[in-house]
């Protein structure tokens, strides 16, 4: 069971044709949309090279961590909390299982202009029907070049019916796959659209199973789009936890530019609900949302995956309670023992710590904590804590609220950007006199996770050891 029957906020999901309720009025679909950023994809690229070999020297170790004696307590399913029904005014949330990044808070997107396939999944029952670009597609076909792999490998995709495009640039993320064919599926409603994706509920006419449908489209099948979708598919087959977005399958074509993930259908987001007039979470629910995020969190980081992006829109519920991280389009693979050079331009910046805003590359599952820390103050608070407008006003407000960090933190960065937004005069940190009206031991944690300095702020098996935490379990 969930924190919460999400039915006592939405009142049910479906209106029993398989058809969702109007949508809501609020903003929660704009999360769906994402903006292109050329830079930070070029860094995200060059990261994905690196993230890869990362990943597989660190497989086994993650594996190990995994299987250790707190995974018993990491998928423990948090029982049924009653919570007061709110008003009315709380329109349904259909959400997808999986978000695009949020357009309006500088998050990263894949690049391009691109084609529909020509024959696509069903609408209600119907199939779409478009014009087939053939001349497109062999152009971009031609100028893929073939990554080196062992022999054989192109030619066993290619059989099992993965298109060309796809294998001669992704065949790790698509190995040991069956692709699922689009006519197995009705489009139910769209959900959500952004410049280089849409994303559908959806049927599975094979179990009836609702789902959701991410369809990302590439421009000319271009070698460097697909690789970036490949990273989060790779990271996403690696992870396997009751609190974290499962990829069920993919769709693609032979004749076609495009690829849908599928997704399990998640009903709603927890910046959408959070959002809602009226509803404040009790600390039950709180308790109850941070220790499966923190759950899912720990499962991510001991399998060697950043998720680089933890905010309410990523964060997603179903009707009974269950919180999934969901939208790895950001994370990367890391290995908390080896130096790497990663992007700073990573991480909504409402939710971005301290380290990345003065530009560091070398992080770690630190970055994941400062983020669930603005979660937990943000649902106990009932508001964002700190809604910076630059980057440059993100750190005042940081500063402001949790202090200057030391003498030797400023030493050890050794970036020449740092030293730009050193403050003149320090400031003293001041979290527990703002909010003195949380739980103690709400406190407490919180008071780790938003440490100033990425090595004070734990890790999320320690936070899960917490008393806000451990007490509720």
């Amino acid at each position: 069971m969930g924190c919460v029957s999400s039915r006592q906020f939405h009142g049910g999901d479906d209106r029993g044709d398989g058809k969702p309720r109007r949508r809501p009025s609020s903003n929660s679909l704009k999360r769906l949309v994402s903006s292109s950023s050329s830079k930070r994809h070029e860094e995200l690229e060059e990261e994905y090279e690196e993230g890869v070999a990362v990943a597989a020297t660190s497989s086994s170790a993650g594996r190990r961590a995994g299987n250790d004696a707190s995974t018993a307590r990491l998928i423990r399913k948090p029982p049924a909390l009653v919570v007061e029904a709110v008003p009315a005014l709380l329109e349904e949330a259909a959400t997808l299982a999986v978000g695009v990044v949020d357009a309006e808070r500088e998050v990263s997107a894949t690049t391009g202009n691109r084609k529909r396939p020509p024959a696509d999944v069903q609408v209600n029952g119907v199939a779409e029907q478009e014009p087939r670009s053939g001349g497109v597609r062999a152009e971009g076909e031609a100028k893929l070049r073939t990554k080196d792999m062992p022999n054989g490998v192109q030619g066993e995709h290619v059989a099992a019916g993965w298109p060309r495009w796809l294998t001669e640039v992704a065949a790790e993320a698509v190995r040991g796959w069956q692709p699922r064919r689009a006519e197995s599926f009705e489009k139910l409603d769209k959900i959500g659209q952004g410049t280089y994706s849409s994303v559908y509920k959806a049927r599975d006419l094979e179990n009836g199973k609702i789902v959701a449908l991410k369809k990302v489209r590439f421009a000319n099948m271009d070698p460097e789009s697909v690789r970036f979708m490949a990273r989060e598919i790779h990271i996403l087959r690696r992870l396997d936890h009751p609190n974290v977005i499962k990829l069920e399958g993919l769709v693609t074509s032979r004749m076609s530019s495009s690829l849908y993930l599928v997704f399990e259908y998640m009903e709603h987001d927890l910046a959408g609900l959070a959002a809602t007039p009226g509803l404040k979470f009790s600390e039950p629910q709180v308790k109850c949302y941070m220790q499966q995020l923190l759950s899912g969190l720990d499962h991510c980081h001991n399998r060697g995956v950043l998720h680089r992006d933890i905010k309410g829109a990523n964060l997603l519920l179903d009707n009974n309670g269950i919180l999934k991280i969901a939208d790895f389009g950001l994370a990367t693979f890391f290995n908390p023992n080896q130096k790497q050079h990663l992007t700073s331009r990573v991480v909504t910046l409402w939710y971005r710590p301290p380290e990345l805003l003065l530009g560091s590359t070398n992080y770690g599952a630190a970055v994941d904590l400062w983020s669930a820390g603005c979660i937990l103050a943000e649902l106990l608070s009932g508001k964002p804590i700190m809604p910076g407008r630059t980057e440059v006003e993100q750190l005042h407000k940081i500063f402001k609220l949790c202090g200057s960090p030391s003498e030797e933190f400023w030493a050890n960065l050794k970036l020449s950007r740092a030293t730009i937004f050193k403050p003149q005069h320090p400031y003293r940190r001041c979290v527990n006199d703002v909010y003195k009206d949380f739980p103690t031991t709400a406190l407490t944690l919180l008071d780790y996770l938003l440490a100033v300095e990425p090595g004070n702020r734990g890790t999320a098996a320690s936070a899960l050891d917490s008393e806000f935490v451990v007490f509720f379990l």
